[in-house]
């Protein structure tokens, strides 16, 4: 649905986007995080057609942003990070302000407002002053005109910028419910709106793509970065307290267990005689199983048994970071 191959952008001497690629499949719900400065921004207005790029290729729906701009537009919905809001028109006359303006049909314009404004939770709100509405409402109004046209891509900057938790909260649900039927690319630096909302990020930094990290439930299963092959995480890392046996012997023993790597101790502890050891093992199968059933069987006392997992932070400090490129 959004495909960008090699995009670059400079101003004058600074170059915001240095080569980046990546694609944006239907129905996906993309984050698009970095610092502050890395080229966010930049990248969705050339996507909406909003700026040219110095260099590179990008498609929307199968058009050219550059030869095609028009066909583009039609199908996108834009909600830059300050919104274009005429404050002194009521909800439902600037919805159908920005309706003409993006060519619907005269017989559908009520239809879309409608639905656009039932979408964003603005029912009550339909007949008031735009400048009389809170933030997170008018939020909601920016989220309605990207809407209004029924576009099959929506590209949101920043869309809870500003807002007080409560109103994120609800802005974040819309925007999962809206992604049931469209595909969506929204920018942040707040990691935990990001997991919450999406099943995959895109990294950015310094105008580089740094990785593209999966999700699922919050968490980062995969992250592949420009210069290498995906992997599921290159491999599991879990943590074994135990008791009862000789370190050499346990070792061994562990080492012999399929699809581990390798076995580390880190830790005796003298005074309760507890064993902790680290293992890495492949990232296809979960091992925990056949560990729990060999310290059993050679009659050792297991203690503790925990995945260790890096955080969605880590992973985001560590592709940000200045060593990342």
């Amino acid at each position: 649905m959004i495909e960008v191959q090699n995009l670059s952008k400079n101003y004058g001497p600074f170059q915001a986007l240095n080569d980046i690629s990546f694609r944006v499949d239907k129905g996906q719900i993309v984050g698009f995080l970095g610092p502050n400065g890395a080229g966010k921004t930049t990248t969705m207005r050339v996507l909406t057609c909003f700026m040219p790029a110095s260099s590179g290729k990008v498609t929307v729906a199968g058009y050219d942003v550059f030869k095609e701009s028009r066909e583009v537009r039609k199908r996108i919905g834009y909600l830059p990070e300050n919104i274009p809001l005429y404050t002194e028109m009521t909800v439902t006359k600037y919805l159908s302000y920005m309706a003409k303006i993006r060519n619907v049909p005269r017989p559908q314009i009520n239809e879309r407002l409608d639905t656009a404004i039932e979408s964003c939770g603005l029912i009550e709100r339909r007949n008031q002053i735009i400048g009389q509405l809170s933030r997170g409402f008018r939020q909601r109004v920016g989220l309605a005109q990207a809407l209004v046209h029924d576009p099959e891509v929506l590209i949101l900057d920043e869309p809870t910028s500003g807002l007080d938790p409560r109103q994120i909260v609800e802005i974040r649900e819309l925007i999962k419910a809206l992604g049931k039927e469209r595909t969506i690319l929204f920018s942040t630096h707040i990691l935990t709106e990001a997991s919450q909302t999406c099943e995959r990020l895109l990294i950015i930094s310094k105008g580089k793509i740094t990785g593209d990290v999966q999700l699922s439930n919050g968490r980062a299963v995969s992250s592949v970065t420009p210069i290498e092959e995906e992997s599921k995480a290159p491999s599991k890392s879990l943590t074994l307290v135990v008791t009862g046996g000789q370190p050499d012997k346990i070792m061994d023993v562990l080492t012999n267990i399929p699809d581990i790597i390798s076995v580390e101790q880190s830790i005796i502890d003298n005074v309760d005689e507890t064993l902790t050891f680290h293992i890495q093992s492949t990232p296809t199968d979960d091992i925990r199983a056949a560990v729990a059933k060999t310290i059993v069987e050679h009659e050792w006392n297991l203690l503790e048994m925990r995945t260790d997992e890096k955080s969605l932070e880590e992973l985001f400090l560590s592709l940000t970071s200045e060593t990342a490129e």
